[in-house]
């Protein structure tokens, strides 16, 4: 007999184990502490790796639960929530083709392809099979196999294209998840059973269905449900033009850069925004759209694409005027306070709404302004430079407020032309397993601060959480004002960031709390092929502003 002492959420918790030789599980000790979290705990952090529900624990150690309202802990429901959603549907249709593509409307994005067209009725149908699923408990069981076995299973299984992405797996281990009679390769954690998915719905949507999980404000209630016609658009628009390319998951993009036909991917894929971009400037020239407002998340390239606006702007005969939002801080005695008490300078109320709105005004009345200088050093605004525009110089708001409508609240609707800045992943690593928008973004980011502010990985990603926070409550809300929705991503980007972010990643030690982040996201990166040559990479593309060599960012 033996007294394991767990120190959990700096708790110290004894259980007395009366075999030496075995210990507990995660998952039997989360019955004693459950009610104490907001959300469902899916997962553990013990000495910041990540560990699945079903670990014994046979010694003492520090362990920290992760619930639904985490983000590690929300994906492994989710993932979860899938695997019952593409059981069902294999279970309902003859030889239907389930992918998982995307969030949208606050869920997750899903497609059965089959060969009748499904309805709302076939929705309900769906979700009780999944229920039934659910009502089972069917256990989650992983084993860990070696590659040449896993290729072996799946092609066994008619996985192909799986089987195949397999061949690129740069580890040797891979993990093999079997819930019933279903067998299937995640590159995330599972929960130990189908039972602990407590809450889900299921959304006929467009062509597809949407899979919403619990909220974060409270677990036992459902995520809201909000249409986004227009981000549903590009996102549809995006598939089409992936698969027109030829390339809509890793396995293909690594084919085309073994066989060395990445250029003309590359030149392609920047023609296309660039004829993007014309087009939005044509619209605003016809339109005469006196004021451009550019909102977008945190490595979305931003300051790329204005430039890059500009640019064709000036092809239309326009002299674009840029004004930053900064300069219109209030002074910092006046800052509004965030609930922890600090500065909350990503509040719209940190804005002197009144002098901005006035001074807009009066610019598009043709009268001269003296725009504000913020001193940062200072906490102070001081008077700047003077400005007077013509009817042919259209201003130019980059800005995190861009798109919500109390920012230019006097300004009318008829003179603002709204555009949303976004980073939609086009290629995932299979049919199940897709890569995050969020993923992306935060891979662009840690090679950008490496790049030029001098940030190792380990701080862009302990930051990461705080960015997202300001992210959720001031820019993603405001989507759908967009007029126009552009995506800054490259369908080619993750193969070229690798070999930039990789090295990065693996310094970070595991004793850092950005290990096990560092550590998931090494695990999808494996599967691309690194693509070094960048000679076919222009100098105004946005990639640029994150790898450098860029001649529009300074």
């Amino acid at each position: 007999m033996k007294r394991l002492n767990l120190n959990i959420e700096g708790k110290i918790k004894s259980f007395l184990i009366e075999d030496d030789s075995q210990g507990i599980k995660l998952e039997d000790i989360i019955h004693e502490i459950e009610d104490n979290y907001n959300g469902y705990i899916t997962i553990a952090s013990i000495d910041n790796k990540l560990k699945e529900l079903t670990t014994i624990i046979n010694e003492d150690c520090n362990i920290k639960f992760l619930d639904t309202n985490n983000s590690d802990g929300y994906r492994v429901y989710s993932r979860s929530l899938t695997l019952v959603f593409i059981m069902a549907c294999e279970e309902l249709y003859d030889n239907c083709k389930v992918t998982i593509e995307h969030s949208l409307s606050n869920g997750l994005y899903c497609e059965v392809h089959t060969s009748k067209v499904l309805t709302e009725r076939d929705k309900d149908i769906i979700k009780a099979k999944m229920q039934e699923i659910i009502d089972k408990d069917y256990p989650i069981e992983k084993s860990v196999t070696t590659k040449k076995e896993a290729i072996e299973l799946f092609k066994k299984h008619n996985m192909l294209s799986k089987a195949e992405l397999l061949n690129y797996k740069e580890y040797d281990d891979v993990k093999i998840y079997k819930c019933n009679n279903y067998i299937d390769h995640f590159y995330g954690h599972m929960l130990p059973s189908t039972g602990y998915l407590k809450v889900f719905d299921l959304i006929k949507y467009e062509g597809g269905f949407i899979l919403i999980g619990p909220s974060e404000d409270n677990k036992y209630k459902l995520k809201e449900f909000i249409p986004q016609p227009k981000l549903s658009n590009i996102y549809l628009e995006m598939e089409n033009w992936s698969k027109l390319m030829g390339v809509d998951t890793v396995l293909s993009l690594n084919k085309i850069i073994e066989n060395k036909k990445y250029g003309d991917l590359i030149r392609t894929v920047e023609a296309l925004q660039e004829k993007k971009l014309g087009n939005i400037a044509d619209i605003i020239k016809q339109e005469n759209k006196r004021i451009i407002l550019i909102a977008a998340p945190s490595s979305s390239g931003k300051t790329s694409f204005a430039h890059r606006l500009s640019i064709h702007l000036r092809v239309n005969n326009l002299s674009p005027v840029p004004i930053s939002l900064d300069d219109y801080f209030v002074d910092r005695d006046k800052t509004p306070l965030d609930e922890f008490g600090n500065y909350d300078f990503e509040s719209i109320r940190a804005i002197n709404l009144e002098r901005f709105n006035n001074d807009l005004r009066d610019l598009l009345e043709g009268k001269e302004v003296t725009i504000p200088r913020f001193n940062f050093k200072l906490g102070k605004s001081e008077e700047g430079k003077k400005l007077k525009i013509e009817k042919n110089q259209p201003i130019i708001l980059e800005g995190i407020h861009g798109l919500n409508p109390i920012l230019t609240s006097s300004i009318p609707n008829k003179d603002k032309f709204k555009i949303y800045l976004s980073v939609l992943t086009q290629v995932n690593l299979d049919d199940h397993n897709r890569i995050p928008t969020t993923d992306l973004r935060l891979i662009r980011r840690i090679v950008r601060d490496n790049q030029f502010r001098g940030h190792d990985a380990t701080r862009t990603i302990l930051t990461w959480d705080s960015v997202r926070r300001g992210e959720k409550q001031n820019i993603f809300p405001y989507q759908e004002e967009a007029d126009i929705i552009f995506n800054s991503s490259c369908l080619y980007e993750l193969a070229i960031l690798k070999a930039y972010v990789r090295p990065l990643l693996e310094k970070i030690d595991i004793e850092s709390e950005a290990y096990s982040e560092a550590n998931r996201i090494l695990k999808f990166l494996q599967y691309f092929v690194e693509l070094k040559d960048t000679s076919d990479l222009p100098p105004t593309s946005i990639l640029r502003e994150f790898i450098g060599g860029s001649k529009i960012v300074d």
